[in-house]
């Protein structure tokens, strides 16, 4: 029997009045009798709903969203009170698994503070689609800076190369007419070390968040990051250049680390207070760095060098969009007033930095150096 039928089929025999409530012994009888073998970890899931339900009854839409691997926000709630322990309660307990189980079990561990959830996360995950979004942007940002090294023979601070802002990928605000480029900045970088932390940091901490939370959530964290950054200098720091992902990569970063403060007791992820730390510090340094650049360069340039703005306000937009993103693991961000609340504040700020960008540097008189 396919799924349809058997739905069809719950309504019918176990709902005939339309209850919106079916009780899980007519259930089990019925899966029994039709031979459809669910999976151990659903029955438990299904178990846990019914007893946190007082009349032993599990809601026929939460069954229906848990035979197609979805979850609500009323299913967790109800896993989350229900009054039945799930059998195998830690994760790190299943033996006798492959290279990849295992590590898929190792991110469960890093990015999910909820046993339940870890547990979910490691039985329906599929390799396909696999996490290629944050693979080919890294891809793509050093095969970039390759090219511009190889052409400059320079591999560190590549800025105060003449040519390097020639590129059609940074942004200067002499160009900012050209759309793309408040995009195509994320692929150039101010030379080796800050391609390095960069890469790192979207290979440690974005490929597992994308495993867990699917490629739509964090490329749309990312991207949000990447053109807050460049909207933000263009109305901060009106003069000078952008480069780098870091916009981008202080969003996953933020995100990801002010989830783990909310749900400190949660996670389960080891040394997390001496991890939490040097991100801290290696994070601060890169602002700082950055910083330091923009206002004291050690070399001799022809303009303004890149701002620091973009990792700021890519801190901005993880710690709102991204923490949100972050705690709604298998839940419909649609149905949450506070997604369309930032949604609409972030809506509103693109608004404002584009009639900035058309208007202010006009009328606060704004000197812009020549573009390359």
């Amino acid at each position: 029997m396919d799924r349809s039928s058997l739905y069809q089929l719950i309504q019918e025999q176990l709902d005939p009045d339309q209850t919106g409530f079916v009780a899980v012994e007519n259930f089990a009888s019925l899966v029994q009798h039709h031979e459809l073998q669910l999976d151990p970890t659903k029955l438990e899931m299904l178990f846990a709903l019914v007893h946190a339900n007082e009349h032993g009854q599990v809601c026929y839409q939460e069954l229906i969203e848990l035979m197609n691997s979805k979850r609500s926000s009323s299913f967790r709630r109800a896993i989350a009170n229900g009054r039945r322990t799930l059998q195998r309660e830690i994760l790190l307990d299943e033996t006798g698994l492959g290279l990849y189980k295992r590590f898929v079990r190792y991110v469960a561990y890093e990015i999910l503070p909820c046993e339940t959830d870890r547990r979910w996360y490691f039985h329906q995950n599929r390799l396909c689609p696999p996490p290629v979004f944050m693979a080919i942007i890294t891809i793509i940002q050093i095969v970039v800076f390759l090219c511009y090294g190889v052409i400059l023979n320079k591999w560190v601070l590549q800025t105060y190369q003449p040519d390097f802002m020639k590129s059609p990928l940074v942004y200067h605000p002499g160009h900012r007419a050209q759309v793309w480029r408040f995009f195509s900045y994320m692929f150039m970088h101010v030379g080796l070390e800050q391609l390095g932390f960069n890469a790192l940091l979207q290979l440690m901490i974005g490929v597992p968040l994308e495993m867990v939370h699917g490629i739509l959530r964090i490329s749309l964290l990312y991207m949000a990051g990447v053109v807050a950054g460049s909207l933000t200098v263009s109305i901060t720091d009106m003069r000078a250049p952008v480069v780098g992902g870091s916009g981008g990569v202080y969003a996953l970063c933020s995100a990801h680390l002010a989830n783990v403060v909310m749900n400190w007791a949660g996670m389960k992820c080891p040394y997390k207070l001496l991890r939490m730390v040097l991100a801290l510090v290696c994070m601060s340094s890169e602002v700082g760095r950055a910083v330091w650049l923009r206002f004291s360069p050690p070399l001799p340039s022809s303009g303004p060098q890149p701002s620091f703005m973009a990792h700021l306000s890519g801190a901005v937009v993880g710690i709102s969009m991204g923490l949100l993103i972050l705690r709604s693991y298998e839940e419909s961000l649609q149905s949450q007033c506070s997604w369309w609340v930032l949604i609409f504040s972030f809506i509103t700020f693109l608004l404002f930095a584009v009639f900035w960008n058309i208007f202010a540097y006009e009328l606060l008189g704004v000197q812009i150096p020549p573009p390359p």
